[in-house]
């Protein structure tokens, strides 16, 4: 998976759409990914004990990563992921500029 935690994010479909945020979460098996305050649901919680109320709680829920662009840096633009080898490291690469997106 191209995007990793802590990378920048636009929203390219869905409800969020042209939505920026953070992402939190990363679960690369599934293909999915956290994004801060987005895709946000609801969760009911029964209460525990007789006396206790119950809850509800507000969630980011995960979103597929293929809906998200992650955005440069250095020009701001939401763009596709490539590579660059330097020496013997290799690192992801904005495809319109060209930067480093580490």
């Amino acid at each position: 998976m191209k995007i990793k935690t802590n990378d920048n994010v636009k929203i390219m479909t869905g409800k969020d759409k042209g939505k920026t945020g953070k992402v939190l979460q990363t679960f690369p098996k599934l293909g999915k990914i956290v994004v801060e305050n987005m895709n946000i649901m609801k969760k009911h919680l029964r209460r525990q004990k007789t006396g206790d109320k119950g809850q509800v709680l507000e969630l980011a829920a995960p979103l597929n990563a293929s809906n998200v662009l992650p955005i440069c840096p250095k020009c701001g633009l939401p763009t596709r992921v490539g590579y660059k080898v330097e020496g013997k490291v290799k690192k992801r690469a904005c495809k319109k500029c060209g930067e480093a997106l580490e």
